[in-house]
């Protein structure tokens, strides 16, 4: 099984998806990393998850590529497409997993996760799970308490719902560490400063 996982794995090329991927290197996160790293992690944690979709290993190297690093030289439709023959399916699920904005304004965020979780696909699914994973751990490193607090409660209305029905064990992943960031933030409203 580990045999045929390395052999699945050593045929798909991430290299030209991580290159695009590292116009996020400059992109800060309130975690005080980069998104660069973000990307990264999201895809290993696919990986952990023995997810061996090529798209979706793709799609998560540059999945906040549109939303970070729109502008920056390399990031169009046309440079993902043309990276390979998964181009197009990659480029179309990382815009199915991107905020929308129409006439400038932002997708509410639960309207956005409620469009994924409802009526997105299963790899977009799939992904964004992967991606909420990857921020929930994050997020350990967050100060700002409401920020915390709120990306729990989002995680909790919009996310949970859903994830036991698209992956069980991402879905218990999920919910330990919703259980564990709720109980610091408990933690550190409960603590007196001094």
């Amino acid at each position: 099984m580990e045999q045929d996982f390395g052999r699945q794995l050593g045929n798909i090329t991430l290299a030209p998806y991580i290159h695009k991927a590292m116009a996020l290197i400059g992109v800060r996160r309130k975690s005080g990393s980069n998104m660069f790293r973000h990307q990264i992690g999201t895809m290993a944690i696919l990986l952990d998850y023995k997810i061996l979709d090529p798209v979706i290993l793709k799609a998560s190297v540059i999945h906040d590529l549109f939303e970070d690093a729109q502008g920056l030289p390399g990031v169009t439709r046309e440079e993902i497409v043309a990276i390979d023959e998964d181009g197009l399916a990659v480029y179309n699920l990382v815009m199915e997993v991107t905020i929308h904005i129409n006439n400038g304004i932002k997708e509410p965020k639960p309207e956005y996760l409620m469009r994924i979780m409802e009526s997105g696909s299963d790899r977009a699914q799939t992904l964004k799970l992967a991606d909420r994973i990857s921020n929930l751990i994050s997020i350990g490193f967050v100060h700002d308490l409401g920020f915390v607090k709120r990306y729990i409660e989002e995680t909790r209305d919009y996310i949970l719902p859903y994830a036991e029905k698209i992956n069980p064990d991402m879905h218990r992943e999920l919910s330990d560490l919703v259980e564990d960031r709720w109980r610091s933030v408990v933690k550190a409203i409960d603590t007196p400063t001094t």
